[in-house]
């Protein structure tokens, strides 16, 4: 208990028609959270990536900071035209992109959010998702850089007062990312042009080794690429999504998936042992592993090492998003979207399945910063009904669960997992505090676990069966017969319906000859 009584409180964000709101996170004390933060009204909300500061975006264009140790509003900005806010990493800076028709208004400003100060100035003709934030950021904010024409341009992160300290040249370069933690490399995306095949290169960030890169992959066929770094910088996994299917099994296109290292010595595809696309991937906080899941429905998942070897086989089902505990031993595989919502729980280390269960329409899901609860939410505009929260145990059992006549966002509020005791004295201090629940929790739980052992004994969701045209049906009921095998139920109703029809008719005829005569 000594190690989660120094730990930060869990916060939970949740916002709706009205405004968002804050909560205190699990364990909650009688089977409800308590409100730290009554409703404020806005559009929309973020935490920085070190949960430091929150952005909350009100209307008529003002954009508030608030400090997130007391919740208190430390800056208000009234931006006209706002398309789009972001903020860098530790909370220092505000960035944001506004609609503007002449490249002499810059659009793009770069706000202090102690000062409430303009710190850098430029034009951006259009935002896309590929190009917002316009500015990045590594983790510590020690380095920053934006994409231009054809370069990369690094910015001095201490004053932004001059236009670029250096530039790398990527001739046709359309999107980059820079690793997070350290900022130590960076990796650019050239799309295909001109029979050149589209590629994938990584650049040191120092500026006396970076005009070489010290790792590149070609990829023939690609529309788009997802660029996931590693913690340490020293791994890039790049998802190549083309939009045409060559093998025509799949409408959706096909994707692949690469994996790179910045000292050269890995560049390939990652091994999968199956056919189909790459649904979710993610890297383990440790930066160590990474696990995938991937293939033709009922997918795969495994987990791999950092020299592409597996580690850990997670089964097939339907899945297509694997979620790892931020402290490296749990992990979620489970099927959102457009599937039924089941959800498998591991332990990586022990490498076994704790436990099965459902959360369906889940539209978001997340593992809190310490590692011991598994949120999933259905919100808005996604889907109008059902909206609500479920949050499970690290075993899929469910702790938490309430409903919202429209909800639009529900976050943990980021903490450093470095930050939370070890996880098995949290998980084991959390099973001492079960004693002291109320009843209707205690029934909760119960009805949880019923359903998480009735889910795991149950096959997730039969296959439909393939369509078959009526004519394959009766040809089928003949088959059958010739090789005296029961023909179908479907069949054998409508061999009677018309055997009676047949009768039906006869004695009709009968009866019409015997008047006649």
């Amino acid at each position: 208990m000594a190690a989660s009584e120094t730990s930060p409180p869990l916060d939970i964000l949740v916002r709706g028609p009205e405004g968002f709101s804050l909560w205190n996170g699990p364990p909650f004390s009688n089977g409800q959270p308590g409100i730290k933060l009554e409703n404020i009204s806005c559009t929309s909300t973020k935490f920085s990536e070190d949960g430091s500061r929150l952005m909350v975006m009100k209307s008529d264009s003002v954009i508030s900071i608030y400090d997130c140790s007391s919740y208190r509003e430390i800056r208000s900005f009234q931006i006209p035209n706002v398309a789009a806010a972001a903020l860098s990493p530790c909370g220092t800076y505000l960035q944001t992109f506004q609609k503007s028709s002449t490249p002499q208004e810059k659009n793009v400003i770069l706000w202090n959010t102690e000062t409430g100060d303009p710190v850098y100035q430029q034009f951006q003709k259009n935002m896309t998702k590929a190009t917002w934030p316009s500015i990045r950021f590594s983790s510590d904010e020690a380095v920053a850089c934006r994409l231009a024409t054809n370069e990369i341009q690094f910015l001095d992160a201490g004053d932004f007062s001059k236009p670029f300290i250096y530039r790398l040249r990527v001739p046709g370069v359309a999107a980059f990312e820079l690793s997070k933690a350290p900022g130590s490399h960076v990796a650019a995306f050239v799309p295909e042009s001109k029979g050149i095949p589209a590629s994938v290169q990584i650049f040191s960030c120092a500026k006396a080794v970076q005009s070489q890169p010290l790792a590149r992959r070609s990829f023939f066929r690609c529309s788009s690429v997802q660029l996931h770094w590693n913690n340490g910088s020293t791994g890039l996994l790049v998802v190549v999504q083309s939009d045409v299917d060559k093998t025509n099994q799949s409408y959706y296109g096909e994707s692949k998936l690469n994996y790179l290292t910045t000292d050269g010595t890995h560049e390939g595809l990652v091994p999968l042992r199956k056919e189909g696309p790459v649904h979710d991937v993610q890297w383990a906080y440790s930066g160590s592993e990474f696990a995938v899941v991937y293939g033709f429905m009922p997918s795969k998942a495994t987990v791999f090492d950092k020299k592409c070897n597996p580690l850990l086989e997670l089964g097939t089902g339907p899945y297509n998003t694997i979620r790892w505990n931020p402290k490296g031993k749990f992990l979620c595989l489970a099927g959102f979207g457009n599937l039924p919502g089941d959800m498998a729980f591991w332990d990586y280390v022990e490498k076994k399945q704790l436990g099965t269960t459902r959360a369906e329409l889940s539209v978001i899901s997340e593992w809190s910063p310490d590692g011991c609860y598994f949120m999933t939410a259905t919100t808005a505009p996604r889907l109008q009904v059902d909206n609500g929260i479920k949050i499970f145990h690290h075993n899929g059992s469910l702790f938490f669960k309430k409903m919202f006549d429209k909800l639009y966002q529900a976050d943990w509020k980021p903490e450093s997992p470095d930050r939370f005791g070890d996880i098995a004295e949290l998980v084991k201090s959390i099973g001492s505090l079960k004693v002291v629940e109320t009843k209707p929790q205690g029934d909760r739980s119960k009805i949880s676990q019923t359903s998480a052992k009735a889910s795991a004994s149950n096959p997730p969701a039969q296959k439909p069966a393939a369509y078959r045209p009526p004519h394959a049906k009766s040809a089928a009921a003949v088959q059958a017969q010739l090789f005296g095998e029961s023909s179908t139920e479907t069949v054998s109703k409508n061999a009677l319906k018309n055997k009676k029809k047949r009768e039906k008719q006869r004695e009709k005829k009968a009866a019409e000859a015997t008047s006649g005569t």
